[in-house]
């Protein structure tokens, strides 16, 4: 009787509410997946359900690749993502870093201006940003939004690294300095490897942000062929008010793939890094 009623109490209190955030996460996927495989006549058929599939078909991802350039947009998105978020990282590891290890006059001020950067609403930053690029001369290359991405990344970054900096105990690091490492060499070989789950964690934000950003995207790309997958698929598969929706599902699902592939691998060390608490224990 005991046996039982323990295992009643954790199906509704612990397997009960997993489900269901289950469901509710992944049933956009299913949405997403179900429309792309639905030939025409079944999508617009109100008579059928939405939710169920009845003839499968592949023609949706066909057309995709065969009457878009969606894998120039994979491409572009792909590249504007990584550079992105290894041009964050670092200016992230550059400005966190003093400011967590290194105590000089107005640190505390600079520190509540990073966070401060952050919360700035995009589409106010937008008009300086265009009428800076447009001087640049850098309108309709991937270089003006690799430019621009980092102004939303480096400041998130930062603020995560510095959180995971305080962490790593100073007598490791005033260990090193005794034996004659400068403070490069000991941020480069002590509290760098240790805060690994930490750069994890930024750079899988940095990754997804930038692949998934549509505001600048959508300004500083107008030409097909330097377009990313959000703005891409809105811009090509969406005209007038004809929405070609099987297309648009299989260009979003596709587009999630990267994303997700990258959570499954780290993301342990993804908990760990917005923890920041796992090198002092």
């Amino acid at each position: 009787m005991v046996v039982a009623r323990g295992w009643r109490v954790k199906l509704l209190q612990l397997w009960l509410p997993l489900a269901l955030a289950l469901v509710f996460t992944l049933f956009p996927f299913y949405w997403m997946a179900v429309t792309s495989l639905k030939p025409n006549s079944e999508l617009y058929n109100t008579q059928m359900m939405p939710l169920l599939l009845y003839h499968p078909t592949l023609k949706h991802y066909v057309d995709l690749f065969t009457q878009t350039p969606f894998l120039v947009w994979t491409w572009n998105t792909m590249l504007v993502a990584v550079v992105t978020t290894a041009i964050s990282l670092v200016l992230g590891v550059m400005l966190a870093y003093p400011l967590a290890r290194i105590n000089f006059p107005g640190a505390a001020l600079i520190a509540v201006g990073v966070a401060g950067s952050y919360l700035v609403p995009q589409p106010l930053l937008f008009i300086p940003m265009a009428d800076i690029i447009n001087r640049m001369g850098l309108g309709n290359t991937l270089t003006s939004v690799i430019l621009t991405y980092p102004t939303l990344l480096v400041p998130f970054c930062a603020w995560l690294l510095m959180g995971y900096f305080k962490s790593v105990p100073h007598e490791l690091e005033e260990a090193a300095r005794i034996d004659g490492a400068s403070y490069f060499q000991a941020m480069w070989r002590i509290v760098l490897p240790l805060c690994t789950p930490g750069f994890i964690s930024a750079g899988i934000f940095a990754f997804t942000l930038a692949q998934n950003e549509f505001l600048y995207a959508l300004i500083f790309l107008t030409k097909t062929d330097v377009r990313t997958v959000p703005v891409g698929a809105i811009a090509e598969l969406i005209r007038g008010d004809v929405f070609y929706w099987g297309q648009l599902m299989a260009a979003a699902l596709l587009g999630s793939v990267p994303v997700a592939i990258i959570y499954s691998f780290f993301v342990e060390h993804y908990v760990a890094g917005l923890t920041a608490g796992s090198v002092k224990g």
